[in-house]
């Protein structure tokens, strides 16, 4: 005799909802197992490609440390290890300063360029107009002086300097300039014929004013200078 289970429509639906549930937590755990196989297999290669390397190197640095086998111990290295891992942030602000120094090195060398192109220029046109010349003459007096006098000479230039300033300050004043510059004039003119240099053409040129004005500056000139004391010339 043949028993029929009736289910109903609700029953029904929320076992299909657990099945397809069921169903799609079943394919998220399939994709996550192979991804997991897919990176397992890379870090697999990856550990096949770097053996070599780590051999070659892990042989090169035995090779190296054969050669300073001895001058150093264990001790010395986990020391050296831990100052290392203290004095990280030193580090890291000594690289920050590197950086900031490699980097201001590169602005100078931008600027340096068109200053020197410049200092170039200058000195091309200093040297057309005979400076460089002018200053290696400059050199040679100065060497002359320094050959010539001597340091108790120097001292006294030293003593007398104010002097000797308020001395050129007051002959390059414009009317002693003028008077100089006509005394040079005159000296340049041709000599006078000998019958205007006679005793009676003399005598005649004192009646003008300006040869007694003239004389009479000199006469002043003159006893201005044998007032003044004598001092002992040196040797």
């Amino acid at each position: 005799m043949d028993t029929q289970v009736t289910v109903r429509a609700e029953d029904l639906g929320a076992l299909l909802q657990k099945v397809e549930a069921l169903t799609g937590e079943v394919q998220a755990l399939t994709r996550q197992m192979e991804a997991q196989r897919r990176s397992q297999q890379a870090v697999e290669e990856l550990v096949q490609d770097l053996t070599p390397v780590f051999n070659q190197a892990f042989k090169k640095v035995v090779v190296e440390l054969a050669e300073v086998d001895g001058q150093f111990t264990l001790e010395e290295w986990v020391h050296l290890a831990k100052r290392a891992l203290a004095n990280t942030y030193r580090y890291n602000t000594l690289m920050d300063q590197l950086e900031s120094a490699l980097d201001l090195l590169s602005e100078v060398d931008k600027l340096s360029k068109p200053v020197f192109h410049a200092a170039v220029l200058t000195a091309s046109q200093l040297e057309r107009k005979g400076y460089f010349t002018f200053a290696q003459e400059g050199l040679r007096l100065a060497d002359r002086v320094v050959t010539e006098f001597t340091e108790a000479d120097v001292r006294a230039l030293g003593d007398n300097i104010v002097t000797i300033l308020r001395t050129v300050k007051n002959m390059t004043q414009p009317d002693i300039m003028a008077l100089a510059n006509n005394a040079v004039d005159q000296l340049h003119e041709p000599e006078p014929p000998a019958q205007e240099a006679s005793v009676w053409s003399l005598l005649r040129e004192l009646n003008d004013p300006k040869v007694r004005q003239g004389m009479a500056r000199l006469l002043r000139v003159l006893k201005t200078l044998s007032n003044q004391p004598e001092s002992p010339r040196p040797n």
